[in-house]
């Protein structure tokens, strides 16, 4: 019997046949399908513009195009300064597992200095890769005109002291504390005092003052002179105005004839307030007296002195007599 010999191309040939059999049956196919996302637009808008810093939220629509496995995301959000090209914020959000032909939309809050304009980039991660990215431009931001009640003051807080009382009237100093909570030095905004009777809501007094320029965390006292009819009880307000505009208010009391429970707290009654009891004294005023009181010296001390010159011009006399 002749044995055939099988020849090198048909070697060939069935190799080509198992291997083509074998990659349409799956089993060199990739287990693994590499993702593909992409970062279809995005938007900008201004939540709140104050003076110096405006607040910005960005929305980034994402979609995950192909890939069936499913891994965690995360979005990086980067902002540079057109100007220097300097990074000045990031922040970065987790987004979780992505499907298939899925659509996300991320919204992420920034916190800008009002100048200029800026370079927004979305950052788009798997893992640790990097699967897409997308840009925004803002231009312009210190044209942006602020909100019209941020002026960065608030009134903090109100004293009140009694620097005369006559014929029935009270002369009360109102010292009033502004700060500036914002972050660039305040303008100088005009603002009405005014003290108002509690229960009738009768006028007794205005002034009008300037808050001054107030450097950001700052505090700063303005005093004003308010004159009222002593043994009523009255509220201090404070207004300031931003051109025709009132952008802050505040509140004093000052209780000149204040309610007090009975001790059975069944009623209440009005208890009487000694106003002249409180008057503060000016203290230039007592150290002029004080310094006349040295310069013309005591009775008994004068006295003494004229004795001495006595007791010496006897002496003298003696031995030039």
């Amino acid at each position: 019997m002749v044995k055939q010999r099988i020849k090198p191309t048909q070697i060939l040939f069935f190799m080509f046949i198992i291997l083509l059999f074998t990659s349409g049956s799956g089993c060199v196919r990739s287990f693994e399908e590499e993702s593909y996302y992409n970062i279809k637009d995005m938007d900008i808008s201004a939540d709140h513009a104050g003076a110096s810093f405006v607040d910005l939220n960005v929305t980034t629509y994402i979609e995950k195009s192909y890939g069936d496995t499913e891994k965690n995301t995360s979005l990086l959000l980067k902002v540079y300064s057109r100007e220097s090209g300097l990074l000045e914020v990031q922040e970065k959000t987790e987004l979780g597992k992505l499907k298939k032909e899925e659509t996300k939309a991320v919204s992420q809050s920034l916190s800008l200095p009002k100048t200029g304009g800026y370079n927004i980039r979305s950052v788009l991660f798997e893992e640790n890769i990097q699967k897409g990215s997308g840009e925004i431009n803002v231009y312009n931001l210190d044209f942006l005109p602020a909100d019209v009640q941020d002026v960065g003051l608030e009134i903090s807080e109100m004293d009140f002291r009694v620097k005369k009382v006559e014929d029935g009237k009270v002369l009360i100093e109102s010292d009033i504390y502004m700060t500036n909570e914002g972050r660039k030095t305040s303008s100088d905004f005009r603002t009405l005092v005014k003290v108002r009777e509690m229960d009738a809501g009768l006028l007794a007094d205005k002034v009008w003052i300037q808050t001054g320029e107030i450097k950001p965390e700052a505090t700063v006292i303005r005093s004003v002179n308010l004159t009222m009819p002593d043994q009523y009880n009255y509220v201090v307000e404070v207004l300031v105005w931003n051109n025709d505009t009132i952008v802050r208010r505040g509140e004093g009391y000052i209780q000149l004839s204040p309610e007090v429970e009975i001790k059975d707290k069944t009623a209440s009654e009005t208890k009487k307030i000694q106003t002249s009891e409180f008057e503060i004294v000016d203290q230039n005023e007592m150290a002029s007296e004080e310094e006349y009181a040295e310069e013309t010296g005591t009775p008994g001390f004068s006295l003494f002195l004229a004795a001495i010159l006595l007791c010496s011009a006897a002496v003298l006399r003696r031995r030039f007599g």
